[in-house]
């Protein structure tokens, strides 16, 4: 390994585009469709999201000045706290949602790119071919360097917001009160219309913790990361609610609760047809910079168990750049299977079975984060000192966590333990070769 490949480090504003890139693919671009279904309620649970995202980003934040220059993020704290078996768990169930994630960006990339390149809707050998060539592009980006890779998120990051900043402050002219929705439109009780929108806006926030993954390559980690973490969430937070206040406002109810890209029609209403091109190519633009961003917690994530023995030594591989490369090819192979699957015929039902399998996996980190906080501060003697504020967050963040995964469904729930329960031949067997 070269010199080189110790020092190279990101800084604030990179570690930053890391947690916002993240959190905001494609997904804020048409979700308050969705929500305008329920009614203006729906700022009730971005709100209520928003908060709880805060609490764990705070959790994550703390971790990280008590664990200094070790990646591994939630993989790291739950096993500090738990032991290698939970911390396993927690990788295991982690790693496999970065792949599965990864091919489902892939697909929204296509997804947003055919406003420019119609063919794509109808053609599935081109649209497969385009998405393995964007999961292969944004490897070989990450193997050059997390320097590289940061970069490139932080151009992404910008270009991403942008449009979305544009229709929120132009279209604060253009907002009408006579658009806005009522509090509850839906045909269920209040608390069950809040419940849903809790629901769909939670997933928003997966990614939060991403900071702390590449802990090892970050510049002063334990100012650095806290900083970004909170930052990013604070900043995600802020666009997706006002974004979907301005839409309230500009869109008709009838329009935007049926419109697959609601922002590119406010946008349009606001500067016309290229200003909908414009924001039509951020929401492209976000589901690229979320890939770049995942492909690289990905590798981090899967050499940080490596390291500690829990995941086969073929993971801490590095090249020349410092990266675990043989961690990005053996995920991307696997996002890439998932995408030709995704892509043939009859086996679309196969692919949204996985992404159900992934989903508690990405929450089951927060739950255990949140736990170990307080056995953590326990070992390291800062609890006697802030006994009060450590019980507090670690409270409200364990109950968050069991609400978001309460909101995942239990079908959800059910196939994402067979999913956990899978690992646990491999953990023996590893804990075994070990010996």
């Amino acid at each position: 390994m070269t010199k080189r490949s110790k020092t190279q480090k990101i800084g604030l504003l990179t570690t930053t585009s890391l947690v916002v890139g993240n959190m905001i693919g494609s997904g804020i671009f048409v979700l308050p469709a969705a929500l305008a279904s329920y009614g203006s309620i729906s700022l009730l649970g971005w709100i209520f999201t928003a908060i709880g995202a805060l609490i764990l980003a705070k959790i994550f934040s703390h971790f990280s000045k008590i664990i200094v220059n070790k990646s591994g993020g939630p993989y790291l704290y739950a096993k500090e706290g738990f032991g290698d078996f939970i911390g396993f768990l927690v990788a295991w169930g982690y790693w496999i949602s970065c792949w599965v994630v990864n091919a489902a960006i892939a697909v929204a990339i296509i997804g947003a790119l055919t406003i420019f390149f119609p063919i794509l809707e109808t053609d599935s050998r081109i649209s497969v071919v385009l998405g393995l060539l964007f999961i292969w592009f944004f490897t070989w980006v990450n193997s050059r360097g997390i320097a590289v890779s940061g970069k490139f998120q932080l151009i992404t990051t910008v270009l991403k917001i942008l449009p979305i900043v544009f229709v929120i402050l132009v279209g604060a002219f253009f907002f009408s009160f006579e658009n806005f929705p009522e509090f509850n439109s839906s045909e269920v009780s209040n608390f069950d219309a809040f419940s849903a929108v809790a629901t769909l806006t939670l997933f928003a926030f997966l990614g939060l913790e991403s900071a702390t993954v590449p802990a090892a390559n970050v510049k002063n980690p334990e100012k650095t990361i806290p900083k970004a973490t909170m930052i990013g969430t604070g900043i995600t937070a802020l666009i997706y609610i006002f974004g979907t206040v301005i839409l309230f406002g500009v869109l008709p109810l009838e329009q935007l609760s049926v419109s697959p890209a609601p922002f590119a029609e406010a946008a349009k209403i606001i500067g016309g047809e290229y200003a909908g091109y414009f924001v039509a190519a951020g929401a492209a633009i976000a589901a690229i910079g979320a890939l770049n961003g995942w492909i690289l917690v990905m590798g981090q994530i899967s050499m940080a168990s490596a390291n500690d023995q829990l995941f086969p030594r073929v993971f801490k591989k590095e090249n020349t750049k410092g990266v675990p490369i043989t961690g990005l090819v053996l995920g991307s192979i696997l996002s890439s299977a998932l995408l030709l699957m995704n892509f043939t015929e009859g086996l679309v039902d196969q692919f949204e079975f996985m992404i159900l399998l992934s989903t508690l996996c990405a929450l089951l980190p927060y739950l255990f984060t949140a736990a170990s906080y307080v056995l953590v501060a326990i070992n390291k003697d800062l609890f006697a000192r802030n006994s009060s504020k450590i019980v507090v967050l670690a409270g409200l963040g364990f109950v968050y966590s069991i609400w978001t995964i309460y909101g995942s469904g239990q079908e959800t729930v059910f196939y994402g333990f067979i999913l956990l329960l899978l690992g646990i031949p491999f953990y023996l067997l590893m804990k075994w070769n070990n010996k």
